[in-house]
């Protein structure tokens, strides 16, 4: 959909009446108040950032790789994170307002600026003055485009690197290593197998340093309940991340995934594990800090998440005992019969990072990003700086042991310190798995320094299972047929569209039912969730999901050239 202001940077170029004629939105700033920077310049320079996912080792580039980062460019990053709410509520105000930062990530909320008219086409800007964004991105230009309408390119994909390879599984059903350990490392692989490991434990330990034994926890804290309650339900079922819905491979016809019977026999399950009081009551009261800090506090065997949502709290684990309290990943399907679709190829698809039309420089913008997306800049963001985090020894970069100590069993610290890996949003990358010009990886996500960061109970726990990495427990990519669509989940939708009246009135629906459903008395369960079912339907979500389904095949048609419709 298009927004009121101009968005290619040759249109902030024109003159000022031919600005006015196109029209403003809220406080972003015309073509005749910006000045033409040629951006050649690496003179001091501070701009504006909003990124909606939380940073909280963010050192106001205070860091080793953030001083390197403005010492080469000039630029320094006034920087605001969301904390916990992923930007939905700061970007509809800022939308409303037109107050915006030069820079923003707006995660899934790119559709709100865009119909505001706050975003700059960065097409031409590409083109003119980011050679190594050109090189990287190459031949998936198309899948920068924000549709098939509307081709500009407002945000460059930044939350996933292009190539990438993925070598270890980060999310899953979760156990702690000391409770595999006990009970002789067991088999797990379906939900059946996951509880009556739990079970064991907590039976013989219902207290943990004096305190109730948590057998499993989840973290429903606002959006954070997709994370942790309601995406797990199309893991354990087979079907691939697409957000809320479930796309056909054959026909791209979309549908909320909660309509899925085998979905219906997940929270089924959940529903069970309350009752039998394995899951905590706690789970759909407390708040993200809470949940976080009854994983600090060592007592919680279970968990169902992703790392990045809760690693902060395991990280407090990771010295104590050689890290018997933190967790191993498993792939944990309904039955046996099922395959986890988790490492499904999507091809080059991610959130990405954009100007702002309040940018009073976009062509220094551009190319600090293009400087951070050089050789360069992404072995600083990966790696740190030669000589204190890493070392080059006969051509081959590495990570001396004592760095690797403090990385592994003191992230946070090293990271707030060191600033490895706090600058990726800030620009394109390469994935893991892609070698530079040297034979070097670009990132550290490659098995050898996988293995080398893992806790000695992660070891422990992984040479009895007679496996390298937590992926292995996963079907590979390989195996699986790449997506059409790619992840429907960071697919922008117009903003300005009964669309989106109803998907947050699916979801209000959905956010209180489905916690109902897991709550109620087992004899209640059906009862409860067919009138979700029914509710949702009631809404509008048939329509909704005929218009996610026209979407998705725009999609398909302009990444791939097929007439799908």
């Amino acid at each position: 959909m298009k927004g009121k202001t101009p968005k290619t940077f040759a249109m902030l170029l024109l003159a000022s009446a031919l600005a006015i004629t196109a029209g403003c939105s809220g406080g972003g700033t015309t073509a005749s108040e910006k000045p033409a920077d040629s951006g050649d310049t690496t003179s001091p320079i501070t701009f504006t950032f909003f990124g909606a996912d939380a940073s909280p080792n963010w050192n106001n580039m205070k860091d080793a790789v953030g001083q390197e980062i403005t010492k080469a460019t000039g630029v320094t990053i006034e920087a605001e994170y969301d904390v916990n709410n992923g930007g939905d509520q700061k970007i509809p105000l800022m939308a409303a307002s037109g107050d915006y930062p030069d820079i923003i990530f707006p995660k899934g909320n790119l559709s709100k600026l865009v119909d505001a008219g706050a975003m700059i086409d960065l097409t031409d800007l590409i083109e003119e003055h980011a050679p190594n964004l050109k090189k990287i991105y190459g031949d998936q230009m198309n899948r920068l485009k924000y549709n098939t309408e509307d081709q500009a390119i407002y945000t460059i994909p930044t939350n996933m690197g292009v190539d990438n390879l993925s070598f270890d599984a980060t999310g899953g059903f979760e156990i702690q290593q000391r409770v595999l350990k006990e009970l002789g490392y067991p088999e797990v692989k379906t939900l059946e197998d996951y509880e009556n490991v739990l079970r064991a434990y907590y039976e013989k330990h219902p207290t943990i340093d004096g305190q109730p034994t948590i057998p499993l926890t989840l973290n429903a804290d606002d959006w954070k309940i997709m994370i942790t309650v309601t995406n797990p339900a199309f893991q354990a079922t087979g079907a691939p991340d697409d957000g809320e819905y479930y796309i056909n491979p054959e026909t791209y016809e979309a549908m909320l995934h909660y309509k899925r019977p085998e979905e219906k026999e997940y929270f089924r399950w959940l529903n069970k594990m309350y009752n039998e009081g394995l899951l905590d009551k706690d789970t759909f009261v407390q708040k993200d800090d809470q949940y976080k800090s009854k994983i600090a506090s060592g007592r919680v065997l279970g968990l169902i998440d992703q790392e990045w949502n809760y690693g902060e709290a395991e990280n407090a684990l990771k010295s104590v005992n050689n890290g018997e309290k933190t967790y191993a990943h498993f792939s944990v399907s309904l039955n046996k019969d099922i395959v986890d679709h988790t490492f499904q190829p999507t091809g080059f698809d991610g959130y990405g990072i954009g100007i702002t039309t309040s940018a009073k420089d976009p062509v220094r913008i551009i190319k600090f990003m293009d400087w951070l997306a050089s050789d360069e800049g992404q072995v600083l963001r990966n790696w740190g700086v030669e000589g204190q985090q890493y070392q080059v020894e006969n051509g081959k970069r590495i990570i001396p042991d004592d760095v690797q100590d403090r990385k592994t069993n003191e992230n946070s610290a090293f990271t707030k310190e060191t600033g490895v890996g706090m600058y990726n949003a800030f620009s394109a990358r390469y994935g893991d798995g892609v070698k530079d010009s040297t034979d070097n990886y670009y990132t550290t996500n490659f098995p050898e320094q996988i293995q080398a960061g893992y806790t000695a109970a992660e070891k422990e726990t992984l040479k009895a299972y007679g496996i390298t990495t937590w992926k292995d427990f996963y079907p590979s990519e390989d195996e699986l047929k790449l997506k059409d669509w790619g992840a429907a989940y960071n697919m922008p939708v117009p903003s300005d569209t009964d669309y989106n009246v109803t998907f947050q009135k699916t979801q209000d629906i959905i956010r209180k039912r489905i916690p109902e459903a897991i709550l109620a008395k087992p004899e209640n369960f059906d009862s409860v969730y067919d009138g979700l079912l029914a509710e949702i339907d009631k809404a509008g979500a048939v329509e909704m999901e005929k218009q996610y389904t026209v979407w998705v095949k725009d999609r398909v048609s302009l990444w791939t050239g097929k007439d799908v419709k």
